[in-house]
């Protein structure tokens, strides 16, 4: 497996109280949100707030397993994309890495899965969301479908797919 296809993409926290979070990155701090949907804001600069109670529910399946660890707040995730997550979770079966889960689709569509590094860390890691664009569109989803459906706004669903099929059109 070619490591150099695993890209670092941010540092996410799960917060117990979003409002006043982001009143605390936004305001205080001068931080500029780059993508809201709601209990996950993503800021220019690689960083996320996600709501502590939607994060828990994502994770185990809302059985408590993160709030052994801290309760009242599962902590925080380091996240990365990988194009290929049938390869890379194979690859960390074989060395014995502890699953969080298994690779599953979240509510906005894409597929990922989490593990915990050797000091306990969630480490997530997803397909890109260009993959899960491409992987909608390929499944027959027009541009306004998928955007309703993976929380993207429409003008980035038309920009991956208008990326997508000039690659597609270079290959014949």
């Amino acid at each position: 497996m070619n490591t150099k296809t695993i890209t670092y993409r941010a540092v996410l926290i799960t917060v117990r109280d979003m409002e006043r979070a982001r009143w605390f990155y936004e305001e205080l701090l001068g931080q500029t949100v780059e993508h809201d949907f709601g209990e996950d804001v993503s800021y220019h600069g690689g960083f996320a707030l996600h709501d502590a109670a939607h994060f828990a529910a994502l994770l185990e399946e809302g059985t408590g397993y993160v709030e052994e660890q801290r309760p009242g707040c599962p902590g925080m995730e380091l996240y990365f994309e990988c194009e290929d997550l049938e390869q890379l979770a194979r690859r960390l079966r074989r060395e014995e890495i502890r699953f969080v889960h298994e690779i599953r689709e979240q509510p906005w569509a894409q597929h990922v899965m989490r593990v915990k590094d050797p000091d306990g860390w969630i480490v997530e890691i997803g397909e890109p969301m260009p993959a899960v664009v491409r992987r909608l569109a390929e499944s027959g989803l027009d541009a306004a479908t998928i955007a309703r459906r993976t929380s993207l706004p429409d003008t980035a669903v038309s920009a991956m797919l208008v990326r997508f099929r000039h690659t597609q059109e270079q290959l014949f």
